[in-house]
C-alpha cells in the first residue's frame, strides 16, 4: 500500500512544478502610450487598401529587421491618385530576438486598429516596439515633444547612489563613452542601476544623440530621487531602475510579479500541508483498521473532502 502512496504523490508535486513555471513572461506588448489623427478615411476607400498593405509590410519585415520604414506608393496595390502617399515605420527594442520583434509588431499594428479606427495616422509604444504611419512624412524628422514621463516611488538617494545613477544615464546619453556614440541602442549598467536608451532608427546619428540627450536630461531633473523612471520623447526614450524596481510599462510589472511570487508560496504551502496531513490520516486510518478491523472513514471519500478544498483539480492518492 505505501508503494502506491510514494508513486502518487509525485503527480502533486509535477502540478506544483507546472503552476510554478506558468506565471512568468515577458511583458514585451504591454501598452505604454497611442495617439491618432483626427482626420478620418472613408472604410473602402483606396486610402484603407493603401495602409492595410503597409501595415502588412511592417508585420513582414519584423522578422529580419528590427526597424523598417516603408511608404505605401511603393507597396503593392500601387495607389493612384485618389490615395496619398502613406507613410510608416516600427521600431523594436534592441535586445529583441526577430520572432519577438514580429510580435510585439503584430500586437502594435492589431491594437492600433482598435485605438485609432479609421484615423489616417496612428502611433502606438508597446513596452518592446513603436509603430506609427501617417499621411504627411515624418520619416527623418526630429521629434523631441514629451510624450510620457514617469516616475517611481522615491528612494531618498545618497550622494553615491546619486552619482552613481547619473553616470550611468550619461552613459547611455553619449557622453560618458564606451562606444555608446551613435548607436541607436544603448544600455549601462553599474552596481544594482540600470538604464537603457534608444532611438527611432529614422533619425541621423546627431539627431539620435541630441534626443537621447534630452530624453536623459529630463529623466535627471524629473526622477532625480526615484526608483525608476521613464521619459519618452516622440522619437527617442530613457528608463532607468534601481535596484530591479522598474515601471514595466505603467502597470508596475515587478508589483504584479511579486504578488504572484506570495500568491504561489501561499498555494504551494497549502498544498504540501494537504498532502502531509493526507499521508498522516491514511497512516492512522491503517492503525485503526489493524486494531478493529474497520475504518471510521473511506480513502475516496477522505481525497473528495481535500480535493474540494484546493483551487485546482487534484489527484486522487492511491492508498
Amino acid at each position: 500500500m505505501a508503494a502506491k502512496t510514494t508513486r502518487t504523490l509525485p503527480i502533486l508535486l509535477l502540478s506544483l512544478l507546472l503552476l510554478a513555471s506558468g506565471g512568468a513572461s515577458t511583458p514585451i506588448d504591454t501598452f505604454l502610450f497611442g495617439g491618432c489623427s483626427q482626420l478620418k478615411y472613408t472604410p473602402g476607400s483606396p486610402y484603407e487598401s493603401s495602409l492595410n498593405s503597409l501595415l502588412t509590410s511592417l508585420v513582414n519585415s519584423a522578422p529580419f529587421s528590427l526597424y523598417n520604414n516603408f511608404t505605401s506608393q511603393s507597396l503593392p496595390p500601387y495607389s493612384s491618385s485618389a490615395a496619398p502617399t502613406l507613410y510608416g515605420l516600427y521600431q523594436c527594442r534592441g535586445d529583441l530576438t526577430p520572432p519577438d520583434c514580429r510580435s510585439c509588431v503584430a500586437r502594435a499594428v492589431t491594437q492600433l486598429a482598435t485605438l485609432c479606427p479609421d484615423a489616417t495616422g496612428g502611433a502606438l509604444q508597446l513596452d518592446a516596439c513603436f509603430v506609427r504611419y501617417d499621411n504627411a512624412s515624418f520619416l527623418g524628422v526630429q521629434d523631441k515633444s514629451v510624450v510620457m514621463k514617469k516616475c517611481g516611488a522615491s528612494l531618498g538617494y545618497g550622494p553615491g547612489a546619486s552619482a552613481r545613477r547619473d553616470a550611468v544615464l550619461d552613459y547611455v546619453a553619449g557622453s560618458g563613452g564606451g562606444g555608446a556614440y551613435y548607436k541607436a541602442y544603448r544600455v549601462g549598467g553599474s552596481g544594482d542601476v540600470y538604464a537603457v536608451a534608444q532611438c527611432v532608427q529614422d533619425l541621423s546619428g546627431s539627431q539620435c544623440q541630441d534626443c537621447v540627450a534630452e530624453a536623459v536630461g529630463l529623466l535627471k531633473s524629473n526622477c532625480a530621487a526615484a526608483a525608476w523612471g521613464d521619459v519618452f520623447l516622440g522619437k527617442c526614450y530613457a528608463r532607468f531602475s534601481e535596484g530591479g524596481a522598474h515601471s514595466g510599462s505603467g502597470g508596475h510589472g515587478e508589483n504584479n510579479d511579486d504578488e504572484i511570487e506570495k500568491t504561489l508560496a501561499i498555494l504551494i504551502g497549502l498544498i504540501a500541508g494537504v498532502a502531509l496531513l493526507i499521508v498522516f490520516l491514511s497512516f492512522i486510518a491503517k492503525l485503526c483498521a489493524k486494531g478493529k478491523g474497520t475504518t471510521f472513514f473511506s480513502y475516496s471519500s477522505l481525497s473528495l473532502l481535500f480535493s474540494n478544498m484546493l483551487p485546482f483539480p487534484f489527484f486522487s492518492l492511491s492508498l
